[in-house]
């Protein structure tokens, strides 16, 4: 059976556990949630409804809340900047808030560029595309150190120059053509080079809140892993599959605690056995007694 078949089998079997809704609850929440992002900060621009002022670097909600990227702030620092109070303040909210729902969350959850990547993807299920050139993870700590460096040799936040999201947002907003080439570039690479090309092994960003996402409070956990059949599926809707294995086949702890787990809830949606449960740290123990 080649790998096309192999993939669209293991979906179909939570499909036919679940229902297609409930199959694929944690994907509808997670696009509802990335698009909702992205509409917030076209809204100022296009609408003239400022709820959200700025983009996805730095950004100020309601006229009250600061937000700001700590990974752009550490740019920033590197770059010789002295931050202002309030960048300093949305980079600590910011943080603060990925150590608890998951660092990588921004990657499953909030960034727009993943959208695209998941659309690659899928493109490669359905057309059986099989050229996978292989890609070592570790390739976007490095991507992640030069950025800094870059950014201390040059004086300035060095990323932006060519961050895909920031260049989506202004694509969006005046059709920039140099941001829907960056994108478009994205979505090739992902879809002919290797999968998972982007996200699972280049960029920096999630690179860095990966890093964060090591101590989160929130995580998947496969509580129930003894009911697990081996069909695969979660391996195969997973964007960093690696991350399932300590939690599901080791004998400690059934939480996904690796920095690289999105959250996505992926797992969860595709096990038709119900193997896998958003939980946190604190009630993981409690929730594997009650199965």
């Amino acid at each position: 059976m080649n790998a096309r078949w192999l993939i669209a089998d293991s979906r179909r079997l939570g499909v036919q556990a679940h229902g297609v809704l409930r199959a694929h609850k944690w994907w509808l929440l997670r696009r509802i949630c990335q698009i909702s992002v992205l509409g917030l900060f076209m809204l100022g621009p296009m609408a003239g409804i400022w709820i959200a002022r700025g983009n996805f670097a730095a950004s100020q909600i309601g006229g009250v809340v600061p937000l700001a990227d700590p990974y752009i702030l550490i740019q920033g620092l590197f770059g010789g900047a002295s931050p202002a109070i309030p960048v300093v303040t949305g980079a600590i909210i910011i943080a603060l808030a990925y150590l608890i729902v998951g660092g990588r969350v921004y990657c499953g959850w909030v960034c727009p560029v993943n959208i695209v990547t998941d659309a690659a993807f899928w493109l490669r299920e359905k057309t059986g595309l099989t050229r996978d050139r292989k890609l070592d993870r570790r390739s976007r700590l490095g991507i992640l150190a030069a950025t800094l460096l870059a950014s201390a040799l040059t004086g300035t936040v060095a990323w932006e120059f060519v961050n895909p999201v920031s260049l989506m947002q202004r694509a969006f907003i005046s059709g920039i053509g140099f941001g829907w080439a960056i994108i478009l570039a994205v979505f090739l690479l992902d879809l002919f080079v290797s999968r998972r090309a982007w996200c699972g092994h280049l960029c920096p960003v999630g690179a860095f809140y990966g890093l964060i996402g090591r101590g989160s409070l929130v995580r998947v956990a496969a509580v129930n892993r003894d009911a697990c059949t081996d069909c695969g599926a979660c391996f195969t809707i997973c964007p960093e599959p690696h991350v399932i294995v300590p939690g599901l086949k080791g004998t400690g702890s059934p939480l996904i605690l690796s920095g690289d787990c999105q959250n996505c809830g992926g797992c969860i949606d595709a096990c038709p056995v119900d193997v896998f449960r958003m939980t946190t740290r604190l009630t993981v123990p409690q929730a594997r007694e009650g199965g």
